[in-house]
């Protein structure tokens, strides 16, 4: 059965297997897009990953970062770049990279994998985009 589910697991189990320490999320989103994943949204509060894929969407839902009523943080966008440099340098883990968009004030972010960039958002609407490098693997 080759259904979304099987073949975004198989996509970020290569991913992982190849990902280098430094850079290495270009591998994982080139993964993916070989997956045929087309986007990726991320809803950090609640820690939910949407992927929309060729086959189909599949949700992902991890421990929420934050539960009941809170403060949304503003958007600090030298904290989201701290956070983004710190991820890129191979120097945090995914809970600890979305823990710092959370600090940064992100609310979502949406990942492009055709056009290769991330868009960071805020509460008020605050933006941060970012392209990424094309790899082949």
């Amino acid at each position: 059965m080759n259904t979304a589910i099987d073949r975004l697991r198989a996509a970020l189990d290569r991913a992982a297997a190849i990902r280098p320490k430094e850079g290495g999320f270009s591998c994982l989103a080139e993964a993916l897009r070989q997956a045929g994943v087309t986007h990726c949204r991320m809803a950090v509060p609640s820690n939910t990953m949407l992927y929309l894929t060729d086959a189909g969407p599949v949700a992902v839902q991890r421990e929420p970062l934050v539960t009941g009523m809170v403060d949304v943080p503003p958007f600090d966008r030298r904290a989201l770049l701290t956070a983004l440099r710190v991820d890129q340098a191979g120097d945090s883990t995914f809970p600890e990279f979305v823990q710092g968009c959370w600090e940064a004030g992100v609310v979502r972010y949406e990942v492009d994998l055709d056009a290769r960039k991330c868009v960071y958002y805020g509460a008020d609407g605050d933006s941060y985009t970012e392209t990424y490098p094309a790899v082949e693997i």
